[in-house]
């Protein structure tokens, strides 16, 4: 009885597990936090694939630029990504996956040291 108990406990968390997919394309709003406290709304577009827990893609503004993402990850509902933009600083996101949105933070510094944050909230496009 107990293996047959510890058996639907590993199948369980395995479905869990797998049950995130954030494979697609996600559009929605960042709001850009400056180094001088400044403030600034924009569009933005998450193209994802992921290929059990690594992410591959592209982030940016919705008809804008285009940066790689060169490092990314996904623990459950956690969505880990690395960008470098053009001259810029890497910025670095945690998001959130709940089913059809993803939602959280980027933040990232430059080499003379400003930083910058941003918030997104964005939903899987049909």
């Amino acid at each position: 009885m107990t293996k047959l108990i510890t058996l639907l406990l590993i199948t369980a968390v395995a479905l869990c597990a797998a049950a995130t997919d954030v494979t697609g394309r996600w559009t929605g709003t960042a709001t850009m936090h400056g180094p001088q406290g400044q403030t600034k709304d924009s569009s933005a577009l998450l193209e994802l694939k992921q290929e059990g827990t690594q992410i591959t893609g592209t982030v940016g503004p919705e008809g804008g630029d285009r940066h790689p993402i060169t490092k990314g990850s996904i623990d459950g509902d956690k969505v880990i990504l690395e960008v470098q933009g053009n001259a810029g600083p890497v910025l670095k996101f945690e998001l959130k996956a709940d089913g059809d949105t993803l939602k959280g933070e980027a933040h990232g510094s430059s080499p003379e040291g400003q930083t910058m944050s941003m918030e997104l909230n964005l939903k899987r496009a049909k």
